[in-house]
């Protein structure tokens, strides 16, 4: 069953836009929406759900169209953005009393277990918790409705290595059933290598790729080569890097030749981000 859909998703500023931003995510999966920071990451989050209004484009979740449906969806989405830095000296038990009203299936028991699996205390209140503690108790409040799916924006920014990784298998175990899926966003790519099974990827407002990660990590080779082999290849790389040595670039696995004699290896995703954010950085408006 198709979770989210996302199609043709347009907003715009004054000085930046979304561009027809389209991707759909199936029940039971996690997916990463990567990009560089300003890429529109957290402007498509918001546009999907209203809280800024998108200039064109529609979106459905859960088999509806969000416009049509928004009250009842809400009852069935979690999401967060960032962490909850509202009523910073009211008690955390108050934030909380107040939150489980919007939500038909609150649940008390799945509230105060993750509580304690993050070690929360409801007495204290958010100005006297770190960065990292006032996200996750977003996470608690966006985990304690039986949401079907679940919108993160950065959930693992902040975070320590350990709590990371602890709620990267969080993460793992809400899919298992196949009913609820995840759509987060981050800079940390190394989060998604251990458990996106599709990757959204962003730059400056445009979807560039959307497919599962393994078929996005297999698309493209990280070549290594000398000067006179990099005149050979240049006009098919996306960017490349000049070294001592001689140079390193990302090509399209389908435009490597036989007859290359660079290196080539498979690359991570931050490597993909960086050569397609080089590539626009280097790109230049022809004069007109």
């Amino acid at each position: 069953m198709e979770i989210l859909s996302v199609q043709n998703l347009c907003k715009s500023y004054a000085s930046f836009s979304l561009k027809d931003v389209t991707f759909s995510l199936e029940s039971g999966y996690i997916m990463g929406f990567i990009g560089a920071n300003g890429a529109g990451k957290t402007t498509t989050l918001k546009s999907m759900l209203g809280l800024v209004h998108k200039d064109s484009g529609s979106v459905r979740m859960l088999g509806k169209d969000f416009d049509q449906n928004e009250l009842e969806l809400k009852q069935l989405i979690g999401f967060t953005l960032g962490g909850v830095d509202y009523y910073a000296k009211t008690p955390i038990k108050r934030i909380t009393e107040v939150a489980r009203r919007f939500y038909d299936n609150w649940d008390a028991s799945v509230y105060r277990s993750y509580m304690h699996r993050f070690k929360l205390d409801e007495n204290k209140r958010p100005a006297e918790l770190s960065h990292g503690m006032r996200i996750k108790y977003s996470l608690v409040l966006a985990l304690s409705h039986h949401a079907k799916l679940l919108l993160l924006d950065e959930p693992t920014s902040g975070l320590d290595p350990i709590a990371r990784d602890d709620l990267l298998e969080l993460f793992q175990e809400l899919i298992e059933s196949g009913e609820r899926s995840i759509l987060f966003s981050t800079h940390i790519t190394s989060d998604l290598e251990k458990c996106a099974d599709f990757i959204t990827y962003i730059v400056n407002g445009r979807v560039v790729e959307s497919r599962s990660k393994d078929e996005l990590l297999d698309a493209y080779r990280l070549v290594k080569g000398t000067n006179e082999q990099l005149g050979v290849i240049a006009s098919r790389l996306i960017a490349s890097k000049a070294h001592s040595f001689g140079f390193t670039g990302l090509i399209k696995t389908a435009d490597l030749r036989q007859e290359d004699t660079v290196m080539a290896e498979i690359p991570n995703l931050e490597d993909i981000m960086i050569y397609h954010a080089k590539k626009e950085t280097d790109y230049e408006e022809p004069a007109i």
